[in-house]
């Protein structure tokens, strides 16, 4: 499933770069040598990263 249509980047890309260590959206588009263009995934992205802190928070307990 696509995440941002801009830039072509999917669920996995994201996950992918969350996993490398980015903690914001521009950590993201960093990781992918792009950047936000209309912004509508800025959102979907920022609780991609939000969720995976919580489990790795949960995890760590």
């Amino acid at each position: 499933m696509y995440v941002c249509n801009c830039n072509g980047l999917r669920q996995r890309d994201v996950r992918q770069a969350i996993e490398a260590g980015a903690q914001r959206p521009r950590d993201v588009f960093a990781r992918h040598q792009c950047q936000a263009q209309c912004a509508k995934c800025v959102c979907d992205m920022r609780k991609m990263i939000d969720e995976t802190r919580q489990a790795f928070a949960m995890a760590a307990e």
